[in-house]
Parts: C-alpha cells; structure tokens; sequence
C-alpha cells in the first residue's frame, strides 16, 4: 500500500526494480496528466511502475505501461489502466533528457509515483543499466547493511 513520509509527500507506488536493475545518473519531478478516476485510484494506491518507461513524440515526454486500476467507485467514466499519460516538463528538460536517450544512450525510467501539495508527480530518471556483476554487488550491499542493522538492533 501507500506510504506517508513526514514531509507531506504521500508515496502512492515504487520501482524497486529500477533502482536494481539500474545506475541512475540523474532524476526529475514531472507532473501527470489524469483523469479524474485516476487521481483516486492513485490515491488510494492502486498504482504500479513496474515495465513502464518514458517515451518521445513530437517534443512531448510520455509515460508508457504504468498500470494505474479502474477506479471501483467511478461509474461508465472509467479509465484504461495502461493508456498513455503525458509528463508535464518544462521544454529544455524534455529536450535534455530526449538527447540523452537518443544520443548517449541512457534510458528514462520512473521512480516514483506520489502526491505532493495535491498533485500527483512523477519522478523520473536517466539510468544505464547494470551488468550481471553490478547487480551481485548491490545484493551483496545490501546483505551486509542488513547484517549491521542486527547488530546494532541486538546490542540495544
């Protein structure tokens, strides 16, 4: 379910897998075109970002394969659950991020999909992924803060 972090952003879902299977090199906050439906799916936590990615048309970014549920209260009005959803950016980061992916051969991903002041955002991020190794050392990582968190939770 849905998280509430002391700083009044509400995070509504995660990609975990993300930050696994990739380096992120730079992020973003992005606002989402919704429909109404959605924002109160979203609020209410029914959304994923697993296999989703940010695409560019036409100078516009996108947010593709974001499975957001039907709202169950909203009547004939519904929603798909994966259509396409515009990121709103500001010009010069859509063209810094569309040149990154084009040229340098990163990928755009989403982090994070939360509610903040009422909006909902999205955070996005330049990644390149990881090898097979990178990967191993990042479980390895986190094995050992694990460890030390049990240490320190039986010396109390």
């Amino acid at each position: 379910m849905a998280k509430a972090p002391a700083s009044g952003v509400k995070i509504a879902a995660e990609n975990k897998k993300a930050r696994f299977d990739y380096h992120i090199e730079d992020t973003y906050e992005a606002g989402l075109v919704l429909t109404g439906s959605e924002v109160k799916s979203i609020r209410a936590g029914q959304a994923n970002l697993k296999d989703s990615y940010v695409s560019f048309r036409d100078g516009e970014a996108f947010l593709q394969k974001a499975h957001v549920n039907a709202y169950a209260a909203s009547s004939y009005n519904n929603h798909e659950p994966e259509r396409l959803r515009k990121l709103l950016l500001h010009k010069l980061e859509i063209e810094k991020i569309e040149r990154a992916v084009t040229e340098r051969g990163y990928t755009c991903v989403p982090l994070k999909l939360y509610l903040k002041g009422g909006r909902v955002k999205v955070e996005i991020a330049l990644v390149r992924g990881k090898k097979h190794a990178d990967k191993r050392e990042s479980v390895k990582n986190k094995e050992a803060d694990r460890e030390l968190a049990r240490a320190r939770r039986s010396r109390k």
